[in-house]
């Protein structure tokens, strides 16, 4: 059984990505620190408790369990946080990054998939997104996901890297399985915040801006289920085992809802009222992303099944219900 190395494992998609390969055959172990993730999501292969920063752990590993193909998902992913605390998103995702390239050139390592993000692209001068987009980042998270793409590319000029990044749009929903799901803290994506609404774990839901230059005010954002993006982790490592090349595509659908949407689909699908109230809290945010994933289709073959708006909000409302049954 080919095994794979998967950074961020025990975290939201890393726990989807592992279930989704070892359902196609593979194993699946988990690298991660447990800073953001849970040992209770690494149900899919082995777990190796280790730090990108601490290049014993990676060497302990790597010799450990001899993978043929690394994927990448561990780092920081607070866009707000980036803006207030731009060193921990550096030193998380860029060094981070580093080291696991340096650790995969010394294991000889070569096929490598990254978890970059929409927030790479600049004001959209064109919509949906193609990957050929310009690239200008308006905050620090964005400007990490970019820098990693860069520092990925020069790997594989100068190392014989080969590398698929895959850049997210706004990934959401839970397993349909209900076996894993979202579970940060603090929560700060937007249908957990909604769900916490309707399940009274807080008293309302707050809008931060509602005087975008959109239809209603409210950003605009082309949502993925997190299957979806673990298949596309599973179609992208067979696609390097046949090409041995490098490449990035866009994982999304090419339609896009505003917060004001999603907060009436969340009280149709829940049958609650959800209050909401308005906090204007201007920052770095692009009022549309809506992406092209045409590329995707085609090279890949990947077309996403789950990522309809109702399944979407389904899943997540039975994983979060779950939550709270088992006191997670």
């Amino acid at each position: 059984m080919e095994t794979i190395l998967i950074t961020g494992g025990a975290g939201y998609i890393g726990s989807h990505v592992c279930k989704a390969l070892k359902q196609a055959g593979y194993l699946p172990v988990t690298f991660d620190n447990l800073s953001h993730g849970h040992e209770w999501a690494v149900r899919f292969g082995p777990f190796f408790h280790g730090d990108l920063q601490n290049s014993e752990d990676l060497d302990r590993a790597f010799i450990e369990y001899s993978p043929r193909c690394v994927i990448h998902l561990a780092g920081s992913i607070h866009l707000r946080e980036s803006i207030v605390n731009p060193h921990q998103h550096y030193y998380n995702n860029v060094v981070g990054t580093l080291s696991l390239l340096k650790a995969m050139v010394k294991h000889d390592i070569s096929n490598l998939v990254f978890s970059s993000s929409a927030a790479i692209y600049a004001t959209p001068k064109y919509l949906p997104l193609d990957e050929d987009h310009p690239k200008d980042p308006i905050n620090p998270y964005g400007k990490t996901k970019w820098m990693s793409e860069q520092i990925i590319s020069d790997f594989s000029f100068a190392h014989g890297l080969n590398a698929v990044c895959l850049r997210y749009f706004n990934a959401a929903g839970a397993d349909p399985d209900c076996e894993i799901g979202e579970a940060h803290n603090p929560e700060t994506h937007l249908i957990p915040r909604l769900l916490f609404t309707a399940q009274k774990k807080q008293e309302f839901f707050t809008i931060y801006n509602q005087s975008l230059p959109t239809e209603d005010g409210t950003a605009v954002r082309d949502y993925v289920h997190v299957s979806d993006l673990a298949s596309a982790h599973v179609l992208s490592h067979e696609w390097l085992k046949k090409e041995s090349t490098s490449t990035a595509f866009n994982l999304g659908t090419g339609r896009g809802f505003s917060v004001l949407q999603l907060i009436e689909k969340a009280r149709e699908i829940t049958g609650c009222p959800i209050p909401t109230k308005v906090h204007e809290e201007h920052f770095a945010e692009l009022p549309i992303l809506i992406a092209d994933p045409k590329k995707a289709k085609e090279v890949l073959n990947w077309f996403p099944g789950f990522s309809d708006l109702d399944t979407i909000i389904e899943t997540a409302w039975s994983w979060h219900n779950r939550l709270v049954l088992a006191n997670l």
